[in-house]
């Protein structure tokens, strides 16, 4: 009865993060931009020629756009959520309701990561570091992989992240975020350790 309970508190509290994340994403396309994006990068590799593969790169442009400007809007949006809403566990898995009990130092904020994720990709849709098309879409899927598994991890557990990160791209959790900017990386790496 213990396991079944626990089993349906879990259920509840999930449902209840999808919801809260799900209602300001609904009233963006970010979804619809980020598939565009990681197929379309997948596809211009598969292509022969270097200059086709930079041609297609390049259609992409205004989509980049899109997405970083769509997920400044989440980050902002969340801001707005009650901070405690926002909570959220480091350990893998779901321990529903731990931002009531559990002290702050096993906790980090949702909205922080929302910014981390949001300067991030504005860095690499911005090209700051000056990479060559090829460079800057792999650090920008990289980004996208990173902030969708955040969102998997709020929503659900980051061992649930981990294992959709793996099933959808084929790659893991450490290599994605060997693969985002510098700037990402150590602003992700701050916040995961509660800096």
């Amino acid at each position: 009865m213990l396991i079944v309970a626990w089993q349906a508190l879990r259920v509840r509290y999930q449902r209840m993060r999808i919801a809260l994340l799900g209602r300001h994403l609904a009233t963006l396309q970010l979804e619809r931009h980020m598939e565009t994006l990681t197929q379309g990068y997948t596809r211009a590799i598969h292509e022969q020629s270097e200059s086709r593969q930079l041609q297609v790169l390049e259609t992409f442009a205004q989509t980049e756009r899109a997405a970083a400007a769509q997920v400044r809007s989440l980050a902002n949006a969340m801001q707005k959520e009650d901070a405690q809403a926002t909570l959220m566990g480091t350990f893998p898995f779901c321990v529903p309701y731990a931002e009531r009990f559990l002290p702050a130092a096993a906790l980090r904020d949702f909205r922080a990561l929302l910014q981390i994720h949001a300067a991030g990709l504005r860095h690499a849709v911005d090209n700051e570091a000056q990479w060559d098309a090829k460079t800057r879409a792999y650090h920008l899927s990289a980004e996208l992989y990173l902030f969708q598994h955040s969102c998997h991890w709020f929503c659900k557990s980051r061992a649930v992240a981990d294992a959709r990160l793996m099933l959808r791209h084929q790659v893991d959790h450490r290599k994605v975020l060997e693969s985002v900017s510098d700037t990402t990386r150590s602003a992700y790496q701050r916040w995961l350790q509660g800096n």
